[in-house]
């Protein structure tokens, strides 16, 4: 039996991380979207499916799609798999391969199928460097074009480097939309796999951000990854 096709397309799963529960989604081949921890578990599936929702109403020619929940680790497509362990590894920091700093989920959220511990089925090359994770595929679907630049950017950033959106403005060639490039940032349903916490406004203050708590999740993630946004770290420092 071909185990691979036997999994449900779409799906979609909530797992625990240092910092709570967050969500991902997927079809047959890529992530189509992640979810940074809401106030509860409940919420944080209910804003990364209604987010799904309105993409496929900007591009009704997919289809109707239903995420359906998968709460058995065996049940979830490798590269999925591969997507939440990297997160976790991620949202651990320099722990990641350890209890320090971890918490794992509660009874309430073990009934309601949130997946534990995966980090261990996370393939990098160093256990002591944290993940880009660049290598993971995601689904852009109904996601405008200089949105898709300004993510692509974005995952170049590596962990504990910082920009701001005037640079990555400059970057993409397109002087003087900064606010254009926040606007595309505050639409990011990659988070963190898309790492908008690691740009920031002008004079590197933190600036808005739409997961979890914002802009307090945003410089917590940064904290996490040894990250400095007070102006030390830029992309362009040495």
């Amino acid at each position: 039996m071909n185990h691979a096709a036997s999994l449900p397309f779409p799906g979609h799963a909530l797992f625990v991380t240092r910092i709570g529960t967050c969500g991902l989604a997927w079809n047959a081949a890529a992530v189509c979207a992640v979810q940074l921890p809401e106030s509860s578990w409940g919420e944080t599936r209910e804003r990364m499916l209604l987010g799904l929702t309105k993409r496929h109403a900007l591009q009704p020619q997919r289809g109707p799609a239903v995420y359906g929940a998968v709460t058995s680790i065996s049940a979830v497509p490798g590269f999925a798999l591969q997507a939440m362990a990297g997160v976790q590894c991620l949202l651990a920091g320099l722990s990641s391969r350890s209890e320090q700093g971890w918490a794992q989920p509660s009874a309430e959220a073990v009934a309601a199928g949130v997946l534990g511990d995966l980090r261990q089925a996370f393939a990098q090359e160093s256990a002591h460097d944290l993940p880009d994770l660049q290598q993971i595929a995601l689904d852009e679907f109904a996601v405008p074009a200089f949105h898709s630049r300004v993510y692509a950017f974005t995952r170049a950033l590596g962990p504990g480097r910082t920009s701001t959106y005037g640079e990555v403005a400059a970057a993409l060639g397109e002087a003087g939309a900064a606010r254009a490039v926040g606007q595309a940032l505050g639409a990011n349903p990659f988070a963190p796999i898309v790492p908008c916490h690691r740009v920031l406004a002008a004079g590197r203050a933190p600036g808005g951000f739409s997961g979890g708590q914002g802009a307090l999740t945003k410089l917590r993630i940064l904290e996490i990854e040894g990250g400095a946004w007070g102006g030390t770290q830029s992309l362009f420092a040495d």
